[in-house]
């Protein structure tokens, strides 16, 4: 890992699925960037992560009934 890798990932703000019920069960936390949302497993912080780009993730939120979150592009 590069240290701009490194700097990146550690300006990621990973949250909790609202559907997550905290006894430890399948939890997913994910991360909006500029490009998209990226998915990781609550339980495996270090392990693989999903990229989804911003149109794929937005039809996703809208295919669920949810509105889609706006990304501060110039924050990230």
């Amino acid at each position: 890992m590069t240290s701009a890798e490194s700097a990146f990932e550690k300006s990621l703000s990973w949250f909790k699925s609202s559907y997550s019920n905290g006894a430890g069960g399948e939890c997913v936390e994910c991360a909006h960037t500029v490009d998209g949302t990226l998915i990781r497993d609550s339980k495996q912080a270090a392990g693989p992560v999903v990229a989804v780009r911003a149109p794929a993730w937005r039809a996703f939120l809208q295919g669920l009934g949810q509105e889609c979150p706006v990304v501060d592009r110039a924050a990230a």
